[in-house]
């Protein structure tokens, strides 16, 4: 009877527990550039705010940028790196892509779905990230045809801090009505050449609820935020792919879409 009691205990307990989003990220500095040049980029599966648990990733099913409509295969560009969390170390990825012409540059990461072991269940977070070149807009609010995806109505490297956000969640192309969005800011700067995070926090959470925001999308799949920062701002779309089992387990096929706001000076 004890041990029933004290099982109900520790399940009552851990429920109680913050619940902290996984976040892919696609990374990069900066998302718009004046002359071209190198764009270098980290592929990392953790947790943005705290810089906490990274989770090992597995070889992505695709990895490709496009630009005017062109699309580009990086998959084979992909060199493996372990991610240095504030908890952990984990497996993850970076590449280098060169921009050669001005517009949007669309950078879109379609894992390999991840075991949750805690859960007994996989994600698989679709994820983009658009860069700019010259100001010139081309490609940032096109639909990639991606099975889960957030298309920008707004241009996601063109936001000033406290600014607007909007975003349409599509699964296969089609809006998702009421989604569930879970928001992160990245508190914690990627160091690019040490591939770790810097141990300074930028801001301090006042409670654990503002760690991981949750907002819900309109009955048309339209949501809105304001991001009252600047920085990387990451939304994930939970479980709007169509895919919803792999390998026997329940799968949350999520779409992501990370969003960088600038400070006015």
């Amino acid at each position: 009877m004890k041990k029933i009691v004290i099982l109900s205990l520790l399940v009552l307990f851990a429920a109680a527990l913050p619940a902290s989003a996984h976040f892919q990220m696609l990374y990069t500095p900066e998302t718009i550039l004046d002359k071209g040049g190198d764009v270098p980029l980290k592929l990392v599966f953790t947790h943005p705010f705290e810089a906490g648990h990274t989770m090992d990733m597995g070889t992505p099913r695709e990895f490709f940028v496009v630009n005017k409509e062109k699309r580009t295969d990086l998959l084979k560009t992909l060199k493996p790196i372990t991610w240095t969390s504030l908890e952990n170390k984990g497996k993850a990825f970076e590449a280098a892509f060169k921009l050669k012409g001005m517009g949007d540059y669309v950078f879109c990461l379609v894992p390999a779905p991840y075991y949750e072991k805690g859960e007994d269940t996989y994600i698989q977070q679709i994820t983009k990230m658009i860069v700019n070149n010259g100001s010139l807009p081309t490609d940032w609010d096109a639909d990639m045809g991606l099975k889960a995806e957030i298309v920008p109505l707004d241009k996601p490297y063109a936001i000033w801090a406290g600014g607007l956000f909007r975003g349409v969640v599509k699964s296969e192309g089609k809006p998702v009505p009421f989604a569930e969005i879970e928001v992160e800011f990245m508190n914690h700067k990627p160091n690019m050449k040490e591939n770790n995070f810097d141990k300074a926090a930028a801001v301090k959470a006042p409670h654990d609820a503002f760690v991981t925001l949750t907002i819900k999308a309109d009955a048309n799949g339209t949501f809105a935020f304001a991001m009252p920062r600047a920085g990387w701002w990451g939304f994930a779309a939970l479980g709007v792919g169509p895919d919803k089992e792999f390998e026997g387990k329940e799968l949350s096929q999520d779409a992501v879409l990370w969003v960088q706001a600038t400070e006015i000076k």
